[in-house]
């Protein structure tokens, strides 16, 4: 095996040439850490690589040569200093920048004929196992690295008692500060902070700090200084000012996020935010490089550190979960506020969502009345699909209004309802409380379900009736009944379809917790009421009262629009695409099932083909029901856990505790026990309790 590295790289040093083209130089530092790197699976084999490697070279005087000449050509092009201070960071503070950035990085290879520093590192230590070897070195084996590779004098260097490379960290070491600075003095960042952060002026003293500690660093490097001890008594004491400012930074800009969770989450913000907390963090690493006593071994670990970065900038997924998971939080604090009016505890709250579900399901009747209608007219697929959407939506928004409950809404808001009490689960009397909590939603959900249903078929039934009555024909023909009993059978792909439509109803939450994050974090109740052009316009009595509706409303109606627009257009878009893809609504299905049955009249129950067709339907809805509450639900509950950090052990905990009752106490998911009639919830003080409604 030695005998292999050996031959491998005799050939690889044979081929360095400090005069190649940029490319040529770039591919074989490349090829080099290829090498050392190996088969990436033992840290010790690529650490004797190394040692191997500099055995090597310094059995050889000449090729020491070369080497040092390679290096020096590359110091004098590329610039290390950026590469400390930017690697990692976004050259935008935009979160869509980045985003777009990190598309096109996965998308687009990088050329090694650059002089950019960042790429390339990116592409000679780009895989995760150069973390690993790099943090391993010990500190003889780093030692006789910096001896190969010690620099000639570069730059300032050249006229001060200053190395290269402490030189390079100290500029990194600027840049950041720069940067610090300019998102510290930034009007979004600024006009967010506490007051008292404003006034301590942590950001305007950092660059004086700074300075000071540049002059105590070149004093004590200074040959000759008449006094030594002073000198690094002076350094010592700007090193303790320059971290202790960098901390004050770093604390005000964290009072931003009280602001951000008061008033609304801002992506962009928290993207900001993150981003100055991580140029602080770098800050502290070049410092350490730069003032330790063991150098070496600090720039091997953020030489290390850099590589992990280098992994995760590439990673789309990591940028929109730690971007994102404050928003995620806040709207699932936000749904569960309004997700505690869909859950009931007792026998009266059970009837009561009873009656409101069945008010839902009679204006789903009438939804159906006028899709059949639209179908009637012959729009094209788009212009069917889109007033398909409006009819929905506003059906939506009208059970909204008028108080009262369609079905499948809840799932999304009563999941992160749930999630908040999970919080504190230290001890067993915290999960049977939450095991409670989740028979009362599972029966809130089993409510508004049978209410839903409970009324939309007699209503279909009788507006079909009272068609055929005064017009001579039901409310759908033959043909369309036929269609409507085979695109709903059992046997087709309606749980595929169901379950799609948890998703889109689970989306549907999050715009509406997207959109009402955006409605507070811009204050727009405030605007409408205090505005003076809409109080000359409306009044200010009539102006306060518009804002208090819309904030109220505006998650509901946000969820009612792009519900209803989704299970309009989504379908329609499909099969423009040739996918296919339709949407199964539990209530709406129904209700078609129930107009293809009345199209048919009492021959739905005597002819075989037709009760058979039926019948397979109807087992449809047994599917499609839960699928849409089920997905939905458990898309916003991982949502909701995730947004309350709750650990995976906690987990097994509760499903284990769900699985028990399920078996001992299956009926106390349906209906509530006499024992659940208790007095409500206390609420938080100075809080009124809330009507139940959509």
């Amino acid at each position: 095996m030695t005998k292999w590295h050996h031959r491998d790289l005799t050939e690889l040093l044979e081929t360095i040439d400090p005069e190649a083209p940029l490319a040529q130089r770039h591919l074989w530092l490349i090829a080099l850490f290829a090498w050392i790197r190996g088969d990436a699976k033992s840290v010790s084999a690529a650490i004797c690589r190394i040692q191997l490697l500099l055995d090597v070279v310094q059995a050889r005087p000449q090729l020491q040569t070369h080497l040092r000449q390679w290096w020096h050509q590359l110091l004098l092009i590329v610039d290390a200093s950026s590469l400390l201070a930017d690697y990692g960071f976004a050259q935008r503070s935009a979160f869509v920048s980045e985003l777009t950035e990190r598309i096109r990085l996965k998308l687009l290879p990088a050329t090694p004929e650059t002089t950019d520093a960042a790429v390339l590192f990116s592409l000679v230590l780009s895989h995760s196992f150069d973390q690993l070897w790099l943090a391993e070195l010990d500190e003889a084996t780093l030692a006789r690295i910096a001896e190969l590779l010690e620099t000639p004098d570069i730059g300032d260097s050249a006229s001060t008692q200053t190395s290269y490379w402490q030189n390079t960290v100290l500029e990194a070491i600027t840049f950041c500060v720069g940067h610090i600075r300019s998102s510290g003095f930034s009007p979004e960042l600024r006009t967010r902070m506490s007051p008292a952060a404003v006034q301590d002026r942590p950001f305007h003293w950092l660059d004086a700090d700074l300075d000071a500690l540049r002059t105590a660093f070149l004093a004590c490097r200074t040959d000759g200084a008449e006094d030594e001890i002073a000198n690094k008594e002076t350094l010592q004491h700007a090193v303790t000012e320059f971290r202790n400012c960098l901390d004050a930074c770093r604390q005000a800009a964290s009072t931003v996020y009280t602001h951000l969770d008061e008033h609304g989450i801002s992506v962009s913000l928290v993207f900001r935010l993150r981003e100055m907390r991580a140029r602080v963090l770098r800050v502290r690493e070049l410092l350490d490089c730069l003032l330790s006593d063991r150098p070496n071994s600090y720039t091997a670990k953020l030489l290390s550190h850099l590589v992990k970065i280098g992994v995760h900038r590439r990673s789309v997924r990591d940028l929109i979960t730690s971007n994102t998971t404050l928003l995620a939080a806040k709207m699932a604090d936000r749904s569960a506020e309004t997700g505690e009016n869909y859950i009931t505890r007792n026998r009266a709250e059970y009837w009561d969502m009873l009656q409101k579900a069945a008010g839902g399901g009679s204006v789903v009747a009438l939804t159906i009345l006028v899709k059949y209608l639209l179908l009637a007219v012959g729009f094209s697929a788009f212009w069917g699909g889109f007033f398909g959407g409006v009819n929905y939506a506003l059906s939506f928004i009208a059970i909204q209004l008028l108080h009262w409950t369609l079905a499948t809404k809840q799932p999304a808001m009563t999941a992160p309802a749930m999630a908040a009490k999970l919080k504190d689960l230290s001890g067993d009397n915290e999960v049977a409380t939450f095991v409670d909590e989740v028979t009362h939603v599972v029966r809130s959900q089993v409510a508004a379900v049978l209410g839903n249903l409970a009324l939309v078929v007699p209503c279909v039934l009788l507006i079909s009736y009272l068609m055929q009555l005064g017009m001579g024909k039901p409310m759908i023909d033959h043909t369309e009944a036929h269609h409507a009993l085979a695109s709903l059978t059992l046997l087709g792909p309606t749980a595929l379809f169901a379950a799609a439509t948890g998703v889109v109803l689970f989306l549907s939450s999050i715009f509406a917790g997207w959109v009402e994050n955006w409605f507070v974090l811009h204050r727009l109740d405030s605007a409408m009421r205090f505005n003076p052009r809409i109080t000359a316009t409306i009044g200010a009595a009539r102006a306060d009262r518009w804002a208090q509706f819309m904030r109220k409303n505006i998650s509901g109606f946000t969820a009612s629009v792009s519900l209803g627009m989704m299970l309009g257009l989504i379908p329609a878009i499909s099969s423009f695409l040739g996918f296919g893809l339709e949407l199964r609504h539990v209530t709406l299905s129904t209700g078609q099932i129930a107009a293809a049955a009345a199209s048919y009249g009492w021959d739905v129950l005597h002819v075989p083909e037709l009760r058979h067709a039926l019948l397979l339907a109807i087992a449809g809805i047994f599917v499609i029901g839960p699928l849409n509450v089920g997905v939905s639900y458990y898309c916003a509950f991982r949502l909701a856990l995730r947004a309350h950090n709750v650990s995976v052990g906690e987990r097994k905990r509760i499903r284990s505790a769900v699985w028990q009752r399920l078996i001992h106490e299956p009926v106390s998911f349906l209906w509530p026990p006499k024992e659940d009639k208790k007095p409500e919830a206390v609420q938080p003080e100075g809080k009124q309790p809330e009507e139940k409604n959509t």
